[in-house]
């Protein structure tokens, strides 16, 4: 036995142990997911969705869906609405002479499902393998409980309320699934994450030297290092020089791969677009800004320190070129 498992020995314990992570091990649930993110059986399917999501004219309205406007993915945000409302009607269901009320949530979930799914089906189709893998069958789940709060509503419309009530909580259980697969993907896959959250706190502060300004091509992409973290260095006619964290906020890929045009980088990834002069995302699917530096330089070397906020720059910033 693990010496660290010291919970006591019972029949509940033992089958909590089995089906969910524990000092033993990942239990089957998570070793399920695991598995799932290294099949390739539905690549195929995988492909043939990902280029129709990306054949979908919708313009500026794929940042929207995105979350771009908001600073952070916005289906997470969306889904609440169905599944609220679903919940909602499943605790009406308990209760007698509340049929009215648990068909109009029903209803309303259903009402809420296409742009919570159009967003959802927007940000999967820039997810890498292994999360679109899980991501399908989060969808799948998801189509499930659909039809059967489509069925449950009808079923209600029609007076068939006990049918109603059972397809509404058999839906409720396919809704519980999908969000363990949507938490699987969010927090152990880290979809939606800032996957540059981490720099400011790596980077110490003050000037830190990362190469001769000879070093640096005008308009071209150098990865350098400051403390450890991978930048993006990017020097324009005038000596101006740029610099970004290299890790895209999106999903981690190496912007100076990217291509640099009209002072802007784009992720070599997914496509997303960064302004050099200051990290602003300017088109998604990114939903976070890069870290920025500002640099100077000094007797023909680069240095860079890593941007402030406004609102913590104050007054001390007296050193800056």
């Amino acid at each position: 036995m693990n010496r660290w498992d010291t919970s006591p020995g019972s029949d509940g314990a033992e089958l909590r142990k089995r089906f969910f992570s524990s000092s033993a091990g990942p239990g089957r649930f998570l070793a399920a997911m695991d598995r799932l993110e290294r099949i390739p059986r539905n690549d195929r399917v995988i492909d043939r969705l990902q280029r129709a999501v990306h054949g979908l004219p919708l313009g500026r309205g794929r940042d929207f869906l995105h979350g771009r406007w908001l600073g952070h993915p916005v289906h997470p945000l969306l889904v609440q609405v169905p599944i609220g409302s679903w919940l909602s009607a499943a605790v009406l269901d308990l209760f007698p002479g509340q049929a009215r009320g648990a068909r109009a949530l029903v209803g309303v979930g259903l009402a809420a499902v296409p742009p919570a799914a159009l967003a959802g089906w927007v940000d999967w189709a820039d997810l890498q393998r292994q999360q679109m893998r899980v991501g399908l069958v989060h969808a799948a789940t998801n189509v499930t409980a659909v039809v059967l709060y489509a069925g449950s509503f009808t079923a209600r419309t029609q007076g068939r309320t006990r049918l109603g009530k059972a397809l509404g909580f058999a839906g409720l259980a396919a809704v519980g699934l999908g969000g363990a697969l949507g938490g699987h993907l969010a927090y152990r896959q880290a979809s939606g994450a800032n996957h540059a959250e981490a720099v400011p706190h790596l980077v110490k502060s003050g000037w830190q030297e990362i190469g001769a300004v000879a070093d640096f091509p005008v308009g071209m992409a150098v990865r350098r290092h400051v403390d450890d973290v991978p930048v993006l260095v990017v020097r324009e006619s005038g000596n101006t020089v740029h610099v970004l964290a290299d890790t895209c906020s999106h999903m981690g890929g190496p912007l100076s791969e990217g291509t640099i045009s009209d002072g802007c980088v784009r992720c070599p990834w997914h496509g997303s677009v960064f302004r050099l002069a200051d990290g602003w995302n300017v088109r998604g699917p990114a939903t976070a800004p890069q870290p920025a530096f500002e640099t100077r330089i000094t007797d023909g070397r680069v240095d860079a320190r890593l941007r402030q906020p406004e609102s913590d720059a104050g007054p001390h910033r007296t050193d800056a070129a």
